[in-house]
């Protein structure tokens, strides 16, 4: 049965891939501020053979500004919740990583969510979300988090009259929208304000775009082995990841971890975005790159490749708002700004 279970979703694997290529390709046609910047006429070979397999993080997705800034207040807006107590950025710290520094954030009545926590950074690059891949896109998103009661817990016509009733949003809405906030452009702005949610700029995409000094040799030949091994199957396009479905535990299983197929995460940002897995149990990125290698490649990793990999890792680290993007502080610590986390 088990063996019957894991062909099934090979076939499902390989029908969703050509819808994934489909999505990807009609991105690239979207995103021409990212591919528009000058390149260095003297891009090394190896940078122009690794544009086959990772492609930097465009600029900008062009969503509507006026819309995006209705949709950055709804995302911070704790009165859409049921208690009136959380927002998208309680779990979805954009002034840091995009995620949260536990390994599963709370449901609003003080239970662990079933999985950790994805960054908001570059969602709207992938072509499913959540762990199981089981959403198909940002809107249907937006609709879970403010509705379900593992998240915000609101319901329409009280988020409705609050954003109708607000002296800000109210001709906010009319102005963007032309007519007063519903449903659909509640999840718009919503939506508008994720697709700004881009990280480019990262040490290895300017590499990739010309810049020979943006990463190290070492970090290179991290990148290398990232390839060479077998990371890069399925952990590649703009988003290192977020296109494909993967069943966890190939080789092995992961202690304390049941085999399924999930959707394969992205891999921007990863220095900053501990804990890892879908349980949030692995705090440390050496220790996600071994048991990784371990359960996916069959492979035993030295200490010294765990390095190496963990170095080019770092150099998707990219910027938002002109600042490269953090790590969030410990639970209960101060942000940096002073500010007690939601």
């Amino acid at each position: 049965m088990t063996r019957f279970r894991a062909d099934r979703w090979r076939v499902a694997v390989a029908a969703l891939l050509g819808s994934a290529a489909a999505l990807l390709a009609a991105a690239a046609h979207e995103r021409p501020a990212g591919h528009d910047r000058p390149v260095d006429t003297a891009l090394s070979a190896e940078a122009a053979d690794a544009l086959g397999v990772i492609t930097p993080v465009p600029d900008t997705l062009e969503a509507d500004p006026a819309r995006a800034a209705i949709g950055r207040l709804l995302f911070n807006d704790t009165r859409l919740s049921r208690g009136g107590d959380r927002a998208c950025v309680t779990c979805h710290d954009i002034r840091t990583s995009g995620a949260s520094a536990v390994p599963r954030n709370l449901t609003a009545d003080g239970t662990p969510v079933p999985r950790n926590t994805p960054t908001a950074f570059n969602a709207a690059l992938s072509f499913r979300l959540g762990w199981a891949g089981d959403i198909p896109s940002l809107r249907e998103q937006a609709e879970l988090a403010l509705t379900r009661p593992e998240f915000l817990g609101g319901s329409w016509p009280r988020i409705l009259d609050t954003v109708r009733g607000d002296p800000v949003l109210a001709p906010m809405f009319q102005a963007a929208y032309g007519r007063a906030a519903d449903r659909e452009t509640v999840i718009d702005a919503i939506n508008s304000f994720e697709r700004t949610l881009l990280t480019p700029d990262s040490r290895f995409d300017r590499w990739l775009r010309g810049d020979a000094h943006a990463i190290t040799g070492a970090e290179q030949a991290g990148y290398d082995l990232f390839r060479r091994i077998g990371c890069a199957s399925c952990h590649q396009g703009v988003n290192v990841g977020g296109n494909l479905f993967e069943k966890v535990g190939i080789f092995v299983t992961i202690p304390n971890k049941v085999a399924e197929v999930l959707r394969v995460p992205s891999l921007r940002n990863v220095a900053v975005t501990a804990p890892y897995f879908d349980d949030g149990g692995i705090a440390t990125l050496p220790e996600a790159v071994r048991l990784m290698a371990r359960a996916q490649l069959g492979r035993e990793l030295t200490p010294a490749q765990i390095d190496g990999i963990v170095a080019f890792l770092g150099t998707l680290t990219g910027t938002y708002e002109g600042r490269p993007l953090t790590a969030p502080p410990a639970p209960g610590a101060a942000s940096q700004d002073g500010k007690p986390q939601l």
